[in-house]
């Protein structure tokens, strides 16, 4: 008998675990050795830049966000689905993203003043002109992208981001020491998208000339317009308050806003969109297998939630502690709203799990239709809330998400093949740790007598660890060695 050289399912799907594995540990483990260098950064900007500079940046962020909504990932997504994904594919996509983001420049260019004028910052007009820029390297990104995610291959990405986030942080570093004020903000973007165009080209090696004959490449196009309305829909909740408050509050009050937005995101933002791509690649090689893509969903959502858990309910326990330690006491008005908007990012977190899911299994409409039910609810909501002020703003993430999260759960569960019984089931130990966590921790509050910010603030996060930690070792082992095992690199 001559041995196969075939896998076997089971070799297969242990194999496909092992990159998972692989690609959880470099993307999400390179990207907290590249955040904790971009947050050092970041804070100490934050503190020597006022609330207005934030306030004036924010506005131009709602701009950039909505174009950069169509600046062609939902394209390069196609991409690692297809099954022929040849050099003429790869041409055809880097043309179509060299056109689509010189575009985007163009209008964003264009239309600045009347941003401005929306805003009754002049300002901004000139802000968003020079962040124009970013769009010629979003092509030399987004392909790149691509190809490494087909082939799982998230430590290139990894190196590369890595060395993006220390030029984008050497410059925001640069400019607050020089006094460039708001400018700072615009400049480091603009240093880490170059580096990240450079770095992510040579590890591919996907310098190439793009092609303009797109005959054949139609899936790519329409799968990539239906990934980038739903985009469009994320962009109409997403960035639907700051727009909506930036009309209505002087830069001040919208800087105290958008950086306890960033504060209390952190998680949700710059964590769960590496482990997102990692997902999404994983999802879609499962795709013929809804029962391994639910298994996979399952235990997914239930590691992110054991450590986002104890990080929104940790912020909003110690938030004044925490705003006076990291962002200085000029933000202390931003406390009460850092501690409300953590308590609200558990929902936006489990939000975003779902659409990589129903994209990989080839239902790209289910995210549209998550995001157009949030593109009606959050403004809505926000319209309302902002008649309040900050803290009416903030009232209106309570009034509109548990709704629209309930309506995405109802909508895409069964497309992944998901019992809500066995979602709750493994969401619940993180949910119940952090909440007792969260107890003991506001307990101790009220009873420690008067002491230094940062003292009380590594005491409370002590604490918060070790009754964290001690309830899971109590109630959820199961959870714990599931977590453990992931660290350690071993089979669970």
């Amino acid at each position: 008998m001559t041995e196969s050289t075939a896998q076997s399912p089971n070799q297969g799907l242990e194999s496909l675990k092992d990159q998972v594995r692989s690609a959880v540990i470099w993307r999400s483990g390179a990207q907290i050795a590249g955040q904790l260098l971009t947050w050092a950064s970041t804070f100490i900007v934050i503190r020597v830049l006022s609330p207005s500079d934030y306030g004036l940046f924010a506005m131009t962020q709602v701009v950039l966000v909505l174009l950069n909504m169509l600046n062609g990932y939902g394209l390069a997504s196609a991409l690692i689905r297809r099954g022929d994904a040849g050099r003429h594919a790869q041409r055809q996509l880097f043309g179509m993203l060299i056109l689509l983001n010189l575009g985007l420049g163009a209008a964003q260019f264009v239309c600045a003043p009347f941003a401005a004028a929306y805003y009754r910052q002049p300002m901004v007009a000139d802000l968003l002109r020079v962040q124009a820029l970013l769009y010629v390297a979003t092509p030399f990104i987004a392909l790149p992208y691509a190809l490494l995610a087909r082939e799982m291959d998230f430590r290139k990405q990894a190196k590369v981001n890595f060395a993006s986030g220390i030029a984008g942080a050497l410059t925001a570093l640069t400019g607050a020491w020089m006094g460039l004020g708001v400018w700072t903000l615009v400049a480091a973007p603009i240093a880490l998208f170059t580096v990240r165009a450079i770095g992510m080209t040579w590890a591919a090696n996907a310098l190439m000339w793009p092609s303009f004959d797109f005959r054949g490449a139609g899936d790519i196009a329409r799968y990539g317009g239906v990934m980038a309305t739903g985009q469009i829909f994320w962009f109409l909740q997403s960035q639907a308050d700051v727009f909506i408050a930036g009309r209505l509050f002087d830069p001040h009050a919208l800087g105290l806003y958008t950086t306890s937005l960033f504060l209390t995101q952190i998680f949700v933002s710059k964590f769960v969109p590496p482990l997102n791509e990692v997902a999404f690649s994983a999802y879609a090689r499962l795709k013929d297998d809804r029962a391994a893509v639910a298994t996979a969903f399952v235990k997914s959502a239930r590691l992110i939630f054991v450590v986002a858990m104890p990080f929104y309910f940790g912020l909003a326990a110690t938030a004044r502690p925490l705003v006076d330690v990291v962002l200085g006491p000029k933000w202390a008005e931003a406390a009460p709203i850092v501690h409300w908007l953590a308590l609200a990012m558990p929902m936006m977190t489990l939000q975003t799990l779902y659409s990589p899911a129903s994209d990989a299994v080839g239902r790209p409409g289910i995210g549209a239709q998550n995001g157009a039910t949030g593109a009606l609810l959050l403004p809505a909501a926000f319209l309302i809330g902002v008649h309040w002020g900050l803290m009416g703003l903030v009232a209106a993430w309570f009034l509109a998400y548990p709704f629209y999260l309930a309506i995405s759960t109802w909508r895409t569960l069964p497309v992944i093949g998901v019992r809500l019984r066995d979602l709750v089931d493994g969401l619940t130990p993180a949910i119940f740790a952090a909440t007792a966590m969260a107890l003991v921790v506001s307990l101790l509050v009220r009873v420690l007598p008067p002491m230094p910010s940062l003292a009380q603030l590594v005491l409370l996060g002590c604490t918060g660890a070790l009754v964290y930690g001690g309830w899971l070792a109590l109630f959820a082992r199961d959870t714990l060695v599931e977590v453990i095992a992931l660290i350690r690199n071993r089979r669970g």
